[in-house]
């Protein structure tokens, strides 16, 4: 199975749509997917992700699975930070909390990092845990349980199947850093997509156990092939 994870276009947070950039990179998009093909299509229920989908399932003529637990508004609500001046951020995105999620005292205690003193009285621990049992939940489905104790996979009706999850940045690193056993501390500080980005994990089409692949990472060369232009949050130029 290959599984597409795509951030959704260029936004307009208020109301929740695309802008007209977004529109046309979520089109760049579905040229890309369509070229081989998707078996099933899910989106998250937020307007953008669902606005990014929409281009893709028109060409494959297709209808999306609508899932409200990867709507971005949930993830925010348990994973964000207030500063001491009022102002709201992602976790990761917060200076002092980069930090502080990358300090020894959290990475020492890896999958658990929400148990440090500093996260108490938090939500953290259960925006985390709401996302991982609704990620296993979905890849269940598709053939493969995940063993998170142990770090690893086990295929027990692997597919060829090609699906796609149109989503969001905050909330795809909580659900990729589940997918990939990696903390989300390491993982959200060190790693991002930028809009439309596709990031591709490859599950293996024979049973037993194993850890999934990168394929690709936020990948945006249906961007640069469109004509478009390929800035990161239409902050950095590369």
């Amino acid at each position: 199975m290959l599984f597409f994870y795509l951030r959704h276009g260029d936004p307009v947070y208020r109301p929740d749509s695309l802008t007209p950039l977004g529109q046309r990179q979520a089109e760049a998009l579905a040229h890309r997917l369509t070229q081989f093909g998707l078996d099933r299509v899910y989106a998250s229920s937020s307007v953008r992700a669902q606005q990014t989908a929409r281009p893709t399932c028109e060409l494959l003529k297709c209808e999306p699975v609508v899932l409200d637990w990867c709507h971005e508004q949930l993830a925010y609500d348990q994973l964000s930070y207030t500063d001491g001046d009022g102002r709201r951020s992602w976790l990761f995105q917060n200076a002092g909390m980069r930090r502080l999620l990358n300090s020894p005292e959290v990475r020492a205690l890896g999958a658990d990092w929400f148990h440090h003193p500093a996260f108490a009285d938090t939500s953290y621990a259960e925006g985390i845990r709401r996302i991982a049992k609704e990620t296993d939940a979905l890849f269940a489905s598709l053939g493969y349980r995940h063993l998170p104790d142990e770090g690893i996979w086990d295929a027990e009706h692997p597919s060829s199947l090609r699906v796609a999850l149109f989503a969001h940045q905050g909330f795809g690193q909580a659900f990729l850093s589940w997918v990939l056993d990696i903390p989300y501390p390491l993982f959200s500080t060190h790693f991002d997509m930028g809009h439309t980005g596709m990031t591709v994990i490859e599950f293996p089409e024979e049973p037993g156990r194993f850890a999934p692949c990168v394929l690709e990472l936020a990948n945006d060369g249906h961007l640069w092939r469109e004509g478009l232009p390929t800035h990161y949050q239409n902050r950095v130029r590369f």
